[in-house]
């Protein structure tokens, strides 16, 4: 008797991947998006599209891939803002980071910079924090939007040094940077990559970054706990995770990859040359992060009464 002959499964990835940036282009995980897209295009010769769902601070293209087909081929580039903080700041968020979302990789840690207009008369954070108690609400500061990362670093940098600065919130990263430079805004708290080049040509001014280490991008540039506030950390993050119920296989050879991928000379160099530092780990690891995260925000959203757009 002839045994019917199964199909074998298709060895992943067989058709291109869509990798969705849930902000618009220019930011920081736009960037890091097309920086993991291009090494994944070439280990695997599969395309990986990436593809710009801006909106909401991150939750309309995270709820699109929550509620895609769980086969690997639409993936999210999770960011602090869509995976930890969105839950503190959207009583009806339509989608759960931790049920609806499957790990996949930690991809960086971006450490945020504080840059203002070189018109503003300040070159130390002691200078603008001085500035700024001097005209309480005068000075104003960008964001990517209400509840965006860049926003709650601002309100926790108002907490722990006792200013008052007026947010003026954006749709996206990009614009913000552009109206900072136009002076329509005097400072800007927002991850690196988005303000590396426009720092290096003197466009912006860097005073502090909010890491607890001075980046290797930017090494004249003190920590803000080096400049009088102790302990202050105020990090953006961002790493792969697919929709709830992908397979493990297909999760572990997307993991495999894309550490491959952050351990290579050329992606850390390229990802700190952009003030990024690369944190290859295992999907739990990942997992991990997202839940301590989602805890820690959560009081710093509430204290500085932060409101979703």
């Amino acid at each position: 008797m002839i045994q019917p002959v199964q199909a074998q499964p298709a060895v992943y990835p067989s058709k291109p991947i869509r990798l969705v940036v849930p902000f618009t282009p220019g930011g920081s995980t736009d960037i890091l998006a097309r920086a993991i897209g291009q090494e994944l295009t070439r280990a695997w010769g599969q395309s990986v599209v990436v593809d710009n769902v801006p909106g909401a601070g991150g939750a309309i293209g995270a709820d699109k891939v929550a509620k895609a087909p769980a086969d690997g081929y639409t993936l999210l580039m999770g960011h602090i803002g869509t995976l930890a903080v969105n839950p503190s700041l959207y009583p009806k968020l339509p989608y759960n980071p931790v049920k609806d979302f499957a790990p996949v990789a930690w991809v960086a840690r971006v450490p945020n910079v504080l840059v203002v207009n070189p018109a503003v008369p300040v070159k130390t954070l002691k200078d603008l924090v001085a500035l700024a108690k001097a005209r309480p609400g005068q000075l104003n500061y960008g964001s990517g939007g209400n509840g965006s990362a860049a926003n709650l670093a601002t309100e926790y940098f108002k907490l722990q040094t006792g200013t008052s600065l007026l947010h003026i919130p954006y749709r996206g990263t990009a614009p913000a940077v552009t109206d900072l430079m136009g002076g329509q805004i005097q400072l800007l708290f927002t991850g690196a990559p988005a303000v590396i080049g426009q720092l290096k040509n003197g466009q912006l001014r860097a005073l502090a970054v909010s890491s607890p280490q001075r980046l290797d991008a930017l090494p004249d540039v003190p920590t803000v706990a080096e400049s009088g506030y102790p302990g202050f950390e105020a990090d953006q993050w961002y790493g792969v995770v697919a929709p709830s119920g992908t397979p493990d296989a297909i999760i572990r050879r997307l993991n495999e990859q894309i550490n491959l991928a952050l351990k290579s000379a050329e992606l850390k160099n390229r990802l700190a040359a952009e003030g990024a530092v690369a944190t290859p780990g295992t999907p739990e690891a990942f997992g991990k992060l997202i839940v301590t995260e989602i805890a820690r925000w959560k009081p710093v959203i509430s204290s500085g009464r932060v409101k979703a757009d």
